[in-house]
């Protein structure tokens, strides 16, 4: 089980030596298997409700590879034949497994970067007896400090449902865990062994489970398949029954195979024997697609990409509304018959955005109008257009959120970024008056390029001080030009995420260059571990792997601060984000 949900280019990671496997053979393992993804999951593509792959494993000549279609000839006919998408990412195949014995990591776990073997390491202990399992009072003081310091609701509800169930069940006084401050080394000394090595396997199974679904507030109820071989040897035989009991309660959703004694078998619970995770039953079959309710003669306007609303087309919708005509919001693509013009709008230079805009240009040949940076750089709206306040009927769910841009430019012309040859140097080009709706909005998203090298900087931030406006920066804040009025301001401003329910402020350290100077103009802040402060980091351009993790350390030592990773190419093309990487609970 563990092999068919491991993927094929991760098995040689695996500590064990697979000739083992087929000792009694001079033939390679052959393994078949029936996989049903856990619905829900994280998957671009809707994924059949079962699947079937296979595996070739040939410890002789050192070779492990995918089965072809042709060649999975022990499963049932017509069962979809796949690659699992088995990489290191959050996959609908989460896979936890432990050996009969538990060694844990003391002092030596590595929480800051993901391994990559990380995914593997989730079921090495079936392998390995040696392997080491998460370092318990580690992971329990990052645990606390998200809960109780940080005030992050999935490490709140995590810590106060593992301290209620492992107190209930293990017999062990939990209620210090849940107070800020508590000594996790002398709380962890004072267990007796047999606890030690039952909340070893716990305590590692809940910290894979946050890693796996980094933005679920209830990780530990996520789906899943844990292996248990001997667990009985972890526990007195009296406390057997409750152990398992509270691998039950405490992963509701999560469907447990195990390996027993005889007299294990006999105490084990019977009301666990009886529940089981079901598969996904049959998907009926998808409904027609009927033509969208537009009626002729309307403009349309296309958000082929980005997921905040797009200040262009809400421009554009002002002005066409202003003539009388009706106005129809659709995002990606909309092959849609009789409307009278598409403006479509493009903001990242990739493969799909351009795919998508060739399509159109198929379907709608002239009627089509394409802008956005993703399509022209130096394609802008007419000025009587650009000067026209933004519709926010376009994007309802701003609800009380303006968008839009104070200044525009940047007076620095680093190689990976369009901005110096799109919008040139800094300008003013709006008020908080204009964006705000005449007072009508006390949220603000901005755009700015790098408002922070504007000459009037100060006075802006000065502006939105007074007002006690909540501000989005949401191209992140220039660090490097911070000095310690700035910072004095910012401080003053209530800095939040894009949706407002946390305050957060926003950088970006995109290489290794000046690390004392960006020390120094944090300090200025005077931030506390209690702070979010998040860093937005490109790696994958002109930065190795060592000044990566030099970034990443670096980082590490600034209180309140994580780290936000995003994937570019060589010619500085954003490619993905990366939010997981770095896990922030462990910041």
């Amino acid at each position: 089980m563990a092999l068919s949900c491991a993927g094929a280019s991760f098995i040689k990671r695996i500590p064990f030596d697979f000739s083992k496997l087929s000792a009694a053979s001079d033939r390679p393992l052959n393994l078949q298997f029936i996989l049903a993804p856990h619905p829900g999951r994280e998957s671009r593509k809707p994924l059949p409700e079962k699947i079937g792959s296979g595996l070739e494993i040939d410890a002789q000549q050192n070779c492990i590879r995918l089965l072809k279609k042709r060649e999975c000839d022990l499963l049932p006919a017509g069962l979809p034949i796949r690659k699992p998408a088995l990489g290191t990412g959050n996959t609908p195949y989460f896979l936890l497994g432990y050996g009969s014995r538990i060694v844990c990591h003391d002092q030596t776990d590595d929480f800051e970067f993901r391994d990559p073997n990380f995914r593997v390491t989730r079921f090495y202990s079936l392998f390995d007896p040696r392997a080491p399992l998460t370092d318990p009072v580690a992971f329990l003081q990052r645990l606390s400090y998200r809960a109780l310091t940080a005030a992050r609701f999935p490490a709140q509800w995590t810590l106060q449902r593992i301290s209620g169930l492992i107190g209930n069940f293990l017999d062990a006084d939990t209620s210090v865990w849940r107070v800020k401050g508590n000594d996790f080394v002398s709380t962890w000394s004072g267990l007796r062994p047999w606890q030690q090595r039952s909340l070893g396997l716990i305590l590692d199974a809940v910290r894979h489970a946050i890693d796996a679904s980094p933005y679920v507030g209830k990780p530990l109820e996520i789906p899943g398949l844990m292996l248990l071989d001997r667990p009985d040897r972890l526990c007195p035989e009296r406390i057997f029954p409750s152990f398992i009991r509270l691998l039950d309660e405490l992963f509701p959703a999560m469907q447990f195979v195990v390996t027993l004694s005889l007299r294990a078998q006999q105490a084990f619970p019977r009301q666990a024997s009886k529940n089981y995770l079901k598969l996904p039953e049959t998907a009926p079959p998808a409904p027609e697609k009927r033509a969208l309710p537009v009626p002729r003669e309307t403009i349309l306007l296309l958000q082929l990409d980005g997921r905040l609303p797009n200040l262009a087309l809400m421009k554009l919708s002002r002005h066409f509304k202003e003539q009388g005509k009706k106005v129809y919001l659709a995002r990606g693509e909309a092959f849609i018959r009789g409307v009278e013009s598409v403006y479509a709008s493009c903001l990242f230079f990739n493969p799909s955005s351009r795919e998508r805009m060739e399509k159109l240009r198929n379907f709608y040949g002239d009627a089509l109008t394409t802008g956005g940076s993703g399509f022209d750089l130096k394609l802008r709206l007419p000025e009587k257009i650009e000067a026209l306040p933004a519709d926010y009927a376009l994007y309802p769910e701003l609800e009380g959120r303006a968008i839009g841009f104070l200044t525009r430019g940047c007076a620095f012309a680093c190689p990976f970024c369009i901005v110096p040859k799109k919008e040139g140097a800094p300008r003013q080009v709006s008020d908080l008056d204009t964006l705000l709706d005449s007072g009508r909005r006390k949220k603000l998203i901005l755009l700015d390029d790098n408002i922070l090298s504007h000459e009037r900087a100060g006075i802006l931030l000065e502006q939105m001080a007074k007002r006690n406006l909540k501000v989005n920066f949401n191209q992140t804040l220039d660090l490097r030009i911070v000095d310690r009025q700035t910072a004095t301001l910012l401080n003053r401003i209530d800095c939040s995420n894009v949706s407002f329910t946390r305050r957060v402020i926003h950088f970006s350290l995109n290489d290794v260059g000046n690390l004392d100077r960006i020390r120094r103009c944090y300090s200025h802040f005077g931030f506390t571990r209690a702070d979010n402060v998040e860093f937005i980091c490109m790696y994958g351009f002109n930065t190795t792997l060592a000044q990566d993790v030099e970034r990443f350390r670096f980082l590490r030592s600034l209180p309140g601060a994580y780290v936000f990773v995003q994937q570019c190419d060589r010619k500085g093309i954003y490619i993905r984000s990366l939010a997981g990487t770095v896990p922030s609970w462990q910041m």
